[in-house]
Formats: structure tokens, sequence, C-alpha cells
């Protein structure tokens, strides 16, 4: 199955099509994203379904190839690298933020160990079940593994996904990036989405019987790369940028430094093998924010800005690869069957482990409720799994309609499961962990 991107020609598109098909774009992103918030949706959704609908699912049903039209495939590859910056400086941005003060008391912390593991494991083992039982009606013909464990460990690795970038705009969106709850959710999507990618990158060791090294190296790899950022990296920078320096002060110096480090950053974790997005969050929260807070305390929200004019591209480009045009009647089972398991074992999972640390049944909920968004993060991992051949068209496209559901359902149950409140505490938030706070 050739997705809308490998379409693109070699030759370079003119700047006069690049922009307007920018224009077009982020008009559609903007418009569907106003239309989501209406209906109490978070905007990233209506910028999926605004790529969903500008792609093959709506627009193949026309006659002359309308979506190349609108969209010409020779300009998809240039919008594509302008979405991935948009993605990176917005999870800059995100780690900037990100307040670990609620992380450091203990129940907090087994909270994070507990609730990641738990809804890592219990989808995963689901998954796998789904995947045998949904083998034999997987088309042959489209699969490059011999028998049913690449299915099965990779259903099982897009099972235990958590839409780390979706979960964070949901976060942001509610201002719930300082409140426990959401430090607690967002650090367990972030423990859990690296656990599945060491497991994606297992099933991509088994398919392709490389060997084990693959999977040791990066795991290496990412351990030295964080216990630089954290023993090297945040020193070196809290020194430059202190207001001490003769060159402190302006905010040429600032914004240079953390631009250039987030794309290294970036670049370094998508060269080991994981997201580019877990560099530029792991960048974010290791920079200082006394020193950047003393000397140049606008520079994170220009970054941040600039973020949120390119981050629409890349929801809706991302879903301009999608088709999800054709399923039939098993692919409607499939589709049914894929949803259930996925609900059912992410959040009974999260919501299991939590209320064993401590937390409220409404805490749990809301945290079962936000680890169960799935997002364009499930997107980028179904696009793996199709281009390895351990998955077949049909569940595909069965996957891409749960990881739409998921996150769409998302805003909703939060509404409702979210804890209410309470008075202003009049103690320190270190010593007041995630289940004292109702």
């Amino acid at each position: 199955m050739q997705t809308h991107l490998e379409l693109a020609g070699s030759a370079a598109p003119s700047t006069g099509r690049f922009l307007l098909a920018l224009a077009l774009i982020l008009a559609v992103a903007f418009a569907l994203a106003r239309l989501a918030g209406r209906l109490r949706q978070p905007a990233v959704m209506g910028e999926i379904i605004g790529g969903i609908l500008l792609g093959p699912s709506l627009l193949s049903l026309f006659p002359g190839e309308l979506e190349k039209r609108l969209v010409a495939p020779s300009v998809l590859p240039y919008l594509q690298t302008l979405s991935q910056l948009g993605l990176v400086l917005f999870m800059f941005g995100v780690g900037y933020q990100f307040d670990v003060v609620h992380l450091r008391a203990p129940s907090a912390r087994r909270q994070v160990v507990a609730v990641s593991l738990s809804s890592v494991a219990l989808p995963f083992a689901m998954g796998m079940g789904l995947a045998y039982w949904l083998y034999p009606w997987l088309s042959k013909s489209q699969l490059k593994a011999d028998g049913p464990l690449g299915p099965a460990l990779f259903l099982g690795a897009a099972m235990s996904i958590t839409a780390f970038p979706v979960l964070a705009r949901i976060l942001a969106e509610r201002g719930l990036y300082k409140d426990p709850l959401g430090a607690v959710a967002l650090a367990s999507a972030a423990v859990q989405d690296f656990l599945a990618w060491c497991v994606l990158a297992v099933v991509v060791v088994v398919v392709r019987s490389d060997g084990p090294w693959p999977l040791a190296r990066m795991a290496l790899e990412s351990a030295l790369l964080l216990a630089a950022l954290v023993l090297f990296v945040r020193p070196a920078l809290a020194w430059l940028l202190d207001r001490a320096r003769p060159w402190a002060g302006g905010t040429a110096l600032t914004h240079s430094v953390l631009v250039v480090g987030v794309l290294l950053t970036a670049a370094a974790t998508d060269e080991i093998g994981l997201h580019a997005v877990f560099g530029a969050f792991a960048f974010g929260a290791i920079a200082p924010r006394r020193q950047i807070d003393e000397t140049a305390p606008q520079v994170p929200e220009r970054i941040e800005q600039t973020s949120l004019l390119l981050l629409p591209v890349f929801f809706t480009v991302t879903g301009m690869s999608v088709d999800i045009s054709g399923l039939g009647g098993r692919g409607l089972i499939m589709t049914a069957a894929v949803l259930a398991v996925a609900c059912t074992g992410k959040f009974t999972g999260a919501f299991g482990a939590a209320r064993l640390t401590g937390a409220t049944p409404r805490e749990a909920t809301a945290l079962g409720v936000l680890l169960n968004a799935r997002g364009l993060t499930e997107l980028v991992i179904l696009n793996v799994g199709l281009g390895l051949g351990v998955i077949d068209t049909r569940l595909f496209t069965a996957m891409v309609v749960m990881a739409v559901g998921t996150t769409l359902i998302t805003g909703p149950l939060l509404d409702r499961a979210r804890p209410p409140k309470g008075p202003t505490p009049t103690i320190s938030p270190v010593d007041r962990p995630l289940r004292d706070r109702a």
C-alpha cells in the first residue's frame, strides 16, 4: 500500500504551489480546530480529521484525482519536513513547562512507575491475544513475517501506545501542566511510550532477524544521552545563560542557544532510533529555567508561538496519508474488536494501578481516560508496521479508526472524570501527593 507521501515525485515544486498548499492546510486545520473546540474536543482532533478529509479517504470518491490537485504530491515531503519542525518546537515547550515538583513525593513516583508498567503490560498482552485471533483473517500476501509472532508482538506494542504529543496538547488546552494529575499522566505517558518504542524495536529485530544488538544499542545510547543532558548540558547552559556573565541580558543568545540545542537533541534521539519528540522534550525539561527567566523570559514563549503556527501542519499532513475507505464486513468486526481491546486494556491497567497506589476513584478514572488517547503517535507506529509487513491494510485501517476514536472520546470523558479543584493548598505541592488533591 502506497501512502500519499510515497507518491511524491522527484521534481521540486514551485514556491507558489508549496505556499498555496500550506495556506490550504492551515485554513482547513484552523476551521476544523475551531469546530472541534465548539464541540468540546481538543483542537488537534479537528486538525487530524482535516488531514483525513484532504486525503484519499474522502477526495478519492470524487473524479479527477482531486486530492492531488489540491495538494500536489511533490509538495508533501516539504510540508512533512516543516511539520516535524513544528512538532519538535512544541515538545520543547512541553518539556520546559513540565513541573517535576509533583513527582518528588514518593507516592507520585510510585504512581508513575505502577501506572506506566500496568498500562503497558495489560494492553500488550491483550493485543497479542487479539492478533492471534485475527491472524487467519489477515491477507497473507501482504505480510512479510512468517507466522503470527511478528503481528502479535507488533499489535501488542501498538495497543500499549499513548499519544504523548496529543496528550500534551490536551493537557495544555486544559491548563493541567502544573496540576499533579497532569504531571503524573505526562510522566506515565513518556515512560510507557519509551517502553513501547523499545518493544517496537524488538519487533523489527524479530521480523528482520538482525539479532538483539540494535535494541541493546538503542537502550545504551538513550541512557548515555540522558546522562549527558543532566550531568553536562544542563550545568553548561546554566553557566552560559547566567545573568552574571558579561554577554547576558539579551534575547538573541538565549534564543539561539535554545533553538540549536533542541534541534541537536531531537536529531540525536532520532538517530538513536527513538522519535525526535523525546529529544525535544528532554532538552526542554533540562533547560535551566531560573537563568532563562532572569535574562530572557520571553524566549520560551516565542518558541512556543512558532510551534503553534507549524503544529497544525504536522497533524494535517499526517492525516492526509490515511485512507479509511472500504473496510468491509470483516474489517468492521476487526475495528470493533480493536476498539474494545484498546480501551479495556489501557483504561483497566491505568485505573487499577492508580487505585493501588492511593489515587481516588475520580483521579484513577481521569488517568485511565487520559492514557487511553492514541492520536498520531499511533499512526506513526502503524505506518512502521505496515512497512514491515506485520499487518495488512485492513487491520491498519481498523487501528487508525481506533486511534482517532480513542482520542475523540478523551475530552468528553475527561470533563466528566477530572477531579474538581479544591481550595488553594496551604502547604507546598511537594507535600501534597496526587491522591490528596481531590
